[in-house]
């Protein structure tokens, strides 16, 4: 999985938030490796100076599938980038658990007999 992270020139951070949200993210999306060939995150402030000008985007490319995107906004470049990670993680989870596992549990058919009364 290949993590691109892109910031606009108001957010500060550089090398070091780069190295942070990708070692993050590889932590975080680990479970989704063999689905996703590469994340793209954006990171941009919108100058207002208002509340919740931070918008961190989150771009997730499965294998032969549509792109996923998320979006959160925040008060600080953390919160934001928390947050969409938060929705991604919620969303893959929902889209590759029901490939996966038929109605999100096992059938009776395949749970163990109970124990005998004695």
């Amino acid at each position: 999985m290949q993590i691109q992270v892109n910031t606009d020139h108001r957010v500060h951070g550089g090398e070091g938030l780069a190295a942070y949200v990708t070692t993050d993210l590889t932590s975080e999306l680990s479970r989704f490796d063999g689905w996703l060939t590469r994340v793209e995150v954006h990171i941009s402030e919108d100058g207002t100076g208002h509340g919740e000008d931070k918008r961190c985007v989150i771009e997730a490319r499965p294998a032969g599938a549509q792109a996923v995107a998320v979006t959160h906004r925040a008060g600080s470049v953390d919160d934001a980038y928390s947050g969409a990670v938060a929705k991604l993680a919620k969303v893959l989870d929902s889209k590759y658990s029901r490939a996966h596992d038929h109605k999100g549990g096992d059938t009776v058919r395949r749970m163990p007999p109970p124990d005998e009364p004695t």
